[in-house]
Order: structure tokens, then C-alpha cells, then sequence
């Protein structure tokens, strides 16, 4: 991924964790004869280890691939960014639209495994990272220990082990202090759900 340097986060880390919290990743290999496949998958980022851990349906052909080398994308809210929005538009006319966005690119060595307690535990740790803050938190110990059984013979597991990491927050950090504002601005006036969390992603990271 094309990251220049006024777009690189400053923490890949947490924005990994920050995006798998709220968005499936997609996960990019090819086969034998160089032929794209891509799958979406629920994910678990370990910091230290570097593996970004999820699982698959059983019968998506995705595992059927084998190991070697991937790309795992992690993206989150982006929004069209109008020339309108700045203020230097009505001074110059030097202004084009452009796209505002999160995104983390993870590459590295896939593994595929289907042992049962491997798979077990992934489950119950995605369900701890995505229930935790739940009034109610669901745990997989609540739904009956034969069909779990069932479920974990209906899914295979993967690992990628990220040998590269390129996180970008394009958030108009290129932009002077007035246009910067004027692109929060317009963005909270929007009426996508998106566009207002970019505009409150620029507010919290703006130095």
C-alpha cells in the first residue's frame, strides 16, 4: 500500500485493534496459477507475535490453497472528501475531491490448521474481544456443547504472520489548519453515518 509519510499511523498496533473491533478483514492469496482469491473473516490481532488469527467456512475453497504468502486488509469508515469543503477553494480554485479513510495492510506467511482445541480457543477469544463490553455478554460456554461441537467441524482456521505492516490514516494531515477544519466540518454535516465518524476521527487526531 502507498503510504506517504504525512499518512502513516503512528500506532499500527492499535489500529489494527481498533478496525478488527468493528470491521471483518479480508484476507488475499493466490493459487497456483497466480489467480486472486479474497475472503472476509472475523480477526484477532496478537501485537507481540505479529499473527492476525480468524477462521473461515469449512467449505470456502480459501483453505483448500495451502499456506504461502498473503495479504490481510483491515479497513475502516472512509468518506468522499468535496473541494467545497475548503476554505482555499474560493481563494484559488486549486481544489480536487479526494478520499478520506483508515486502512492497515498486513503481509505475510499464511497457515491453515483445523485442530479442535487450536479452533475452540480462537472462538472464544474472538467472542471475549467482540462481547466484552456487552451489558450481557454472550459466551460460548451458553450455547449447547453439542452443537458448538458442530460448528468447529464447520470451519477451518488461519493464521497470517505479518512480515510486513503498512497502516495508514488518511485524514487530510497534508492540508493547512483552515482546510483541515473545513473538511471536519463539511464531513459532520453529512448525513452517512461514515463520513461523521471521519470527521470525529480528524477532531481526535488532529496535533
Amino acid at each position: 500500500m502507498y503510504v506517504p509519510e504525512h499518512f502513516v499511523a503512528a500506532d499500527a498496533d492499535a489500529l489494527v485493534t481498533r478496525l478488527a473491533r468493528r470491521h471483518a478483514a479480508i484476507l488475499f492469496s493466490t493459487d497456483s496459477e497466480g489467480a486472486p482469491f479474497a475472503s472476509h473473516l472475523p480477526i484477532l490481532w496478537d501485537s507481540e507475535r505479529h499473527v492476525a488469527s480468524g477462521h473461515i467456512a469449512r467449505a470456502n475453497p480459501h483453505h483448500g490453497l495451502g499456506a504461502g504468502i498473503g495479504v490481510m486488509v483491515v479497513a475502516g469508515a472512509g468518506a468522499y472528501v468535496s473541494p467545497s469543503y475548503y476554505p482555499s477553494k474560493a481563494e484559488h480554485g486549486k481544489a480536487v475531491p479526494t478520499w478520506n479513510y483508515e486502512a492497515v495492510h498486513l503481509t505475510g506467511r499464511i497457515e491453515w490448521f483445523d485442530d479442535r482445541d487450536r479452533l475452540l480457543g480462537l472462538v472464544r477469544d474472538l467472542s471475549v474481544f467482540h462481547e466484552r463490553d456487552r451489558a450481557e455478554p454472550w459466551a460460548i460456554e451458553d450455547a449447547p456443547a453439542a452443537y458448538i461441537e458442530a460448528m468447529l467441524r464447520g470451519i477451518v482456521g488461519v493464521e497470517l504472520h505479518a512480515e510486513r505492516i503498512e497502516a495508514k490514516q488518511k485524514l487530510s494531515q497534508n492540508k493547512s489548519g483552515a482546510d483541515y477544519h473545513g473538511v471536519a466540518d463539511g464531513l459532520q454535516q453529512e448525513e452517512g453515518a461514515a463520513s461523521r465518524e471521519v470527521a470525529d476521527l480528524m477532531r481526535r487526531f488532529k496535533l
